[in-house]
């Protein structure tokens, strides 16, 4: 356990966009089986993946060279509080070992020493397509996470997939009146919830190529 912990917080970083993009030229998308889906009750409550399909994403390859998937450094970022690591931590390695090597920002591996936690909170916002928000007690007494969630509220203030809250140990009476608009994972199996963030980000960034790609059309 000690030996991939350290791998993983060790782990080096491409020296470039083009290096991501060549590693990621041969990923693989889902299958058309994937599902998602959103409860049919009021909004802020938690999604299902048991009814909806997700419409066949053959035909658009997010790692193309030419995808606005690298107009940012990231494709995620995770908002959590210290208590939480260890799950983050597994969450990142599920999401960096997935066939699109998703790219993901964990502060206490990425944010670079020395610099001020405004400034990098602020920075893994901007520069991160999608927001895991991993709502904890301890997420909730944290001011920090407050803030990050703030900030990327204000990033993208629409619902639009790119902000993805995720419920753990929290009952939805305490889920945050900010985000009561947008629909929330609720975190009972780990593996399944992982899944659900995946396909989550996957599918913001599919929409992301098909809107680029038809405005260039």
């Amino acid at each position: 356990m000690a030996g991939w912990f350290r791998r993983l917080l060790h782990k080096p970083k491409p020296s470039s966009v083009e290096s991501l993009k060549s590693n990621h030229s041969a990923s693989s998308s889902p299958s058309s089986s994937s599902s998602f889906a959103k409860s049919s009750s009021s909004s802020g409550t938690s999604l299902d993946t048991s009814c909806i399909s997700l419409s066949p994403v053959s035909v658009v390859d997010i790692s193309a060279s030419d995808s606005p998937r690298w107009d940012k450094s990231y494709d995620v970022c995770i908002c959590h509080s210290e208590g939480d690591v260890e799950l983050v931590l597994e969450l990142v390695s599920y999401l960096e070992g997935q066939p699109e090597s998703f790219r993901c920002f964990l502060q206490l591996r990425d944010a670079v020493v020395g610099s001020a936690v405004v400034t990098e909170l602020c920075d893994a916002v901007q520069n991160s397509h999608c927001w895991v928000m991993l709502i904890t007690p301890g997420f909730l007494q944290d001011p920090w996470c407050r803030y990050q969630m703030h900030q990327a509220l204000a990033e993208a203030p629409m619902a639009n997939g790119r902000t993805i809250p995720v419920l753990k140990d929290v009952d939805r009476k305490d889920y945050p009146r900010e985000l009561r608009n947008i629909y929330y994972i609720y975190m009972a199996l780990k593996e399944k919830s992982f899944r659900q963030i995946r396909d989550t980000i996957m599918r913001y960034l599919q929409e992301l190529c098909r809107s680029s790609t038809k405005s260039m059309e």
